[in-house]
């Protein structure tokens, strides 16, 4: 059984106080990186049910976790998601709770989001060109999207970010678009360099620019690193001092991506991931149903956290047993 002081942490001394939990496999885009021809219905549309990850949450943050990001898929099409929101926020432990969106339904339901205890939003935004977002999303929703950035950045969150892949169709133009938009914003724009999934081998072929294209164009133009803090992403962001938001790079081929690693995550069925390009995971679904099952549900994690690898190995082009991203949220 698991000691009552227990704590998420690996082989390799990593501590765990980040959980991805992913609440839904659907997504109503068809991002050219992702999910192309859109989603596929691949089995039974069993994800876990609010009740099931209420526990989940509460095991997790009995093992240390802090934040809890909720994902997809896009986690938008669940209409139960104000309510995930709420319980997630109101389980002791919990400090932040964010969420990852498309933007699709953000101008409709932010407010009553951050009203069930959001505080952390990540909005993705591949282009800031309308015929491009259409190109690459497969939606002409761009002014939507951006509305409910607007009116997320007017609303008392803690942060509001806007994800970005980095494509090689993207480089024509430089990146002074998105620092002319966050000139004024209080936005951190992080650009995430394209990852090979089993799905996009000819695709990242195609795209795939590394991220030191993005840091030099960054410190030529007068913009510095800063220190990560402790729950942060994986990102190094840059700041300058004329703007109001930050730059950030997310360098998953980088050197030393993964010593920080502070992050788990969770799939829609309840399987605990182990990374997010290894082989399988743990099932955790079948100690999800009572509310007696909580310290063994800890144990299995524990346990299970013993065998995280130290890194990934997309660097040998072995993305492990994931078709897309839309599987586990990224």
């Amino acid at each position: 059984m698991t000691h009552p002081g227990a704590v998420a942490t690996d082989a390799f001394g990593r501590r765990f106080s980040y959980l991805r939990l992913s609440v839904t496999e659907v997504c109503n885009f068809r991002c050219t990186y992702c999910l192309p021809d859109g989603y596929r219905k691949t089995g039974s549309m069993d994800f876990l049910a609010a009740d099931e990850i209420e526990r989940l949450v509460r095991a997790f943050t009995g093992l240390g976790i802090r934040k809890v990001r909720l994902t997809g898929g896009e986690p938008t099409v669940r209409k139960d998601l104000t309510q995930l929101i709420a319980r997630i926020s109101a389980t002791p432990g919990v400090e932040k709770v964010a969420l990852t969106t498309n933007g699709w339904n953000l101008p409709r339901h932010i407010d009553e989001w951050v009203g069930a205890g959001l505080t952390n939003l990540n909005v993705s935004i591949d282009s800031l060109d309308r015929e491009a977002f259409h190109r690459i999303t497969g939606h002409d929703r761009l002014a939507d999207v951006l509305a409910g950035l607007e009116r997320a950045l007017s609303l008392p969150l803690k942060t509001v970010k806007v994800n970005a892949v980095l494509l090689r169709d993207g480089l024509e133009e430089d990146f002074s678009s998105w620092t002319e938009f966050v000139r004024e914003r209080p936005v951190s724009v992080r650009f995430i360099e394209l990852m090979r999934t089993g799905d996009n081998k000819m695709f990242f072929e195609a795209q795939h620019v590394s991220g030191r294209i993005l840091r030099q164009w960054l410190e030529d133009n007068g913009w510095t690193a800063k220190a990560r803090g402790e729950d942060d992403g994986p990102a190094t962001e840059f700041t300058h001092p004329g703007y109001a938001g930050r730059i950030g790079l997310i360098a998953p081929y980088g050197p030393g991506f993964c010593d920080g690693c502070n992050r788990l995550r969770v799939t829609a069925r309840g399987q605990l991931r182990l990374c997010l390009f290894g082989q399988g995971g743990r099932d955790l679904r079948d100690l999800l149903g009572s509310d007696d099952s909580t310290q063994v549900l800890k144990s299995r994690i524990v346990e299970a956290l013993t065998f995280k690898p130290a890194a990934h190995n997309l660097h040998t082009a072995n993305p492990g047993d994931i078709r897309n991203l839309a599987q586990t949220g990224g």
